[in-house]
């Protein structure tokens, strides 16, 4: 099915309106089962949103959060997704250490990949995933040409030439990404205004390898 598309006039609204969304979602499935399970997005389009979001009432105590990637840099260096998250939200909220599934950190990104796997397939399943589009057509650190075919069951892949700094990095695969329960891309900036364009037209961009059951909401500040 093609994504469905929300538009909004300015990257605020479209943020405040991202932060009421998930504030109802989390409230709907810890009234559901019991937890809340987000993976999150990393790079700079989601930090503001990770900001607001330390200030919802919520129950903390039962969130889970995951990565959809990981730069393989060292843990706390400013460069990771996870030291994003954790000094603009994660620091400020009452969500168990325990509950924060980082991608570990290791001396091979292989054996990273690999042991973030094993964390994946522990999860209590997946509520929400926030992806974004890069301007060169990425997703998480799905690269275009280079999005993975072989070992489909794979739930976390490394990833040992990525075309942007640094060029190793851990991703969720598009199979894991896809078993979330929704998707949720936000679009934002007039860079990304092309590879959008592209992606709704059927190019074939690494989104395309995401393909959840309840579809892919987009959600952008671009009047295309």
């Amino acid at each position: 099915m093609p994504p469905r598309l929300y538009r909004f006039v300015s990257n605020d609204i479209l943020i405040k309106e991202l932060c009421a969304r998930i504030t109802i979602l989390a409230s709907e499935c810890l009234d559901k089962h019991g937890y809340f399970s987000i993976i999150l997005a990393g790079g700079e389009t989601p930090r503001e949103l990770y900001r607001q979001l330390r200030h919802i009432t919520t129950d903390w105590q039962h969130w889970h959060i995951y990565f959809g990637d990981e730069r393989f840099l060292p843990l706390g260096d400013a460069g990771r997704n996870d030291t994003m998250a954790s000094t603009v939200w994660l620091d400020y909220v009452a969500i168990p250490r325990a509950h924060i599934h980082g991608v570990p950190v290791s001396d091979d990104v292989n054996t990273a990949a690999a042991e973030y796997a094993a964390i994946l397939q522990k999860a209590p399943g997946f509520d929400l995933a926030l992806l974004g589009l890069g301007e060169d057509g990425h997703t998480a650190s799905l690269f275009p040409g280079n999005v993975p075919r072989s070992r489909p069951a794979a739930l976390a892949i490394a990833v040992t030439d990525a075309p942007k700094l640094p060029a190793q990095r851990v991703s969720m695969s598009p199979g894991c990404l896809s078993l979330s329960s929704a998707v949720w891309f936000i679009v934002s900036g007039s860079n990304k205004r092309k590879m959008l364009e592209a992606w709704l037209v059927g190019a074939p961009l690494p989104p395309q390898a995401i393909k959840p059951d309840a579809g892919i909401d987009i959600f952008t500040d671009l009047d295309i």
